[in-house]
C-alpha cells in the first residue's frame, strides 16, 4: 500500500475540546471553526451594504485608579476584532491575533440571538401563529419528553425548566456532552441528548441559561420554515441586509441539522451589519423583515437578573438577548465574543476575543467581562461627547 504524499496540512484541535482549549490554541481554533466542524453556507446577497467611515474615535476607560485607552483594551482583553458603528458609520475598526477582514471567526453563543431573530421571520411569514405554540407540536422527536410543556417563548427566554449544566470545565456536564456529540459529528446525537433530559422546574418559572434550548429552537425553526437555518438566514436577512461575505452555520453532523446556538462563523463587519439591522428595527432597505414591535419585545427584560450573578453583567434577558443595565441588547458568546446594540444611542460595538479559560485564566488576574463593560462605557462617553 502506497503512503500518501507528504503534503502540508493544518493541524487543528479536536472538536470535542473546543470549550477547553489553552490560550495558545484558541486563536487558530476560533479562526478555523469551519475546518473543525461540518458547516452550511449562509449566502451573501448580490449588493453588499456600504459602511461609510467617519472620524476615528479614541475611547478612554477607567479600571480602578487607572485610565486606559484603546491599545490597553486590545492587549489586556485578548481582542482579535473590534468594530464600532455610530448611526451606521464606522468609527473604529481593529484586527489582531491573526484575524483578518475576511476571517469568519467563531460566533460562539452570539449566534443564539441571530437564530432567535429567525423566529420573528417565521412569525412575519405566517409559519407560526404565536410564541405560545409548544415545541412538541412542531418536533415529533421530542414528544413524550420534558419539552411537551415547553413553548417557543420558553426556549427564547431560557426558561424551559429542563435540567442542564453549562459548566464548561466539567467534561460530563450537559454542555460538554452536547459539545462532544457535535465534535464527533453524531447524526441526531444532540436531539437525543435533549430528549433524555428530565424536567427540573415548571416551564416559564425561572431563567436558567441552556445552550441546548437554542439548539431545539433552531430545529423548530427549520421544521416550520421547511428549510435549513442557513437557507432562511440567507434569503431573509443576509441578502436583504447587504452582508459583504458568506457566513456559515456549523452542523451537528455531516449534512445534518444546523447548530442554532453556537459556533457559526461570520466576518467582523457583518457582525456589525447584523447589529445595524436590529438597530433599524428589522428593516432592510425599504423592506420590513421582522414584525413591527419585534425588536422592542426582543429587547424587553422578560426576566430580571442580578448583574452580579451573570457572566456578562446583564440585568435582564429578552428573546435570546442579554439586556445591559444601560438598556442595550447584547449577544454574548464564550471567551469574549459580543455584539452590543444600543438603540437609544444608535451604537453597535462588536468585540471578538480569546479570553483564557480555567485553569489558565487565573494566571491573567483579569476580570474580562468588567473590562469589556468599562470599555463600552468609554465608547458611549466619547460618542455622546
Amino acid at each position: 500500500m502506497t503512503a500518501p504524499l507528504a503534503e502540508p496540512r493544518l493541524h487543528l484541535p479536536a472538536g470535542e475540546d473546543f470549550l477547553l482549549l489553552p490560550p495558545t490554541q484558541q486563536p487558530v481554533a476560533y479562526a478555523h471553526v469551519g475546518s473543525i466542524f461540518a458547516t452550511r453556507t449562509i449566502h451573501r446577497g448580490a449588493r453588499p451594504r456600504p459602511l461609510l467611515r467617519g472620524p476615528e474615535i479614541a475611547p478612554r476607560y477607567r479600571r480602578g485608579n487607572a485610565v486606559l485607552g484603546l491599545e490597553d483594551f486590545l492587549r489586556r482583553s485578548q481582542v482579535a476584532g473590534l468594530i464600532v458603528l455610530q448611526d451606521g458609520v464606522i468609527r473604529l475598526e481593529r484586527y489582531g491575533l491573526g484575524l483578518t477582514e475576511t476571517t469568519r471567526w467563531t460566533t460562539m453563543s452570539t449566534v443564539k440571538s441571530l437564530t432567535a431573530t429567525l423566529v420573528g421571520v417565521a412569525l412575519a411569514e405566517g409559519r407560526i401563529g404565536s410564541l405560545e405554540e409548544t415545541v412538541s407540536a412542531h418536533l415529533p422527536a421530542l414528544r413524550g419528553s420534558a419539552y411537551d410543556a415547553v413553548t417557543i417563548r420558553h426556549l427564547m427566554t431560557m426558561s424551559s425548566g429542563v435540567r442542564w449544566s453549562e459548566d464548561y470545565t466539567d467534561r460530563q456536564s450537559e454542555v460538554n456532552r452536547y459539545s462532544k456529540s457535535i465534535g464527533d459529528k453524531v447524526p441526531g446525537g444532540v436531539l437525543a441528548l435533549m430528549r433524555s433530559l428530565p424536567p427540573e422546574a415548571p416551564p416559564g418559572s425561572r431563567f436558567a441559561y441552556c445552550t441546548g434550548d437554542t439548539y431545539v429552537l433552531g430545529c423548530l425553526v427549520s421544521a416550520v420554515m421547511g428549510e435549513g437555518l442557513a437557507a432562511t438566514m440567507s434569503r431573509a436577512i443576509w441578502g436583504p441586509a447587504g452582508m459583504e461575505a458568506d457566513a456559515f452555520y456549523t452542523l451537528e453532523s455531516e449534512d445534518g441539522q444546523e447548530i442554532g446556538g453556537s459556533r457559526a462563523g461570520i466576518v467582523l463587519r457583518d457582525f456589525a451589519r447584523f447589529g445595524q439591522f436590529i438597530l433599524e428595527d428589522g428593516i432592510a432597505g425599504d423592506r420590513r423583515i421582522l414584525p413591527e414591535g419585534w425588536v422592542a419585545q426582543a429587547g424587553t427584560r422578560h426576566f430580571a437578573l442580578d448583574p452580579a450573578t451573570t457572566s456578562y453583567g446583564a440585568d435582564g434577558y429578552g428573546y435570546s438577548w442579554w439586556i445591559d443595565p444601560d438598556g442595550a441588547m447584547v449577544a454574548v458568546g464564550f471567551a469574549g465574543q459580543s455584539l452590543y446594540v444600543n438603540r437609544a444611542t444608535g451604537t453597535v460595538i462588536v468585540t471578538l476575543s480569546c479570553w483564557p479559560q480555567p485553569p489558565f485564566a487565573a494566571a491573567y488576574g483579569m476580570d474580562f467581562p468588567a473590562e469589556r463593560r468599562a470599555f463600552h462605557a468609554g465608547v458611549r462617553d466619547v460618542l455622546l461627547g
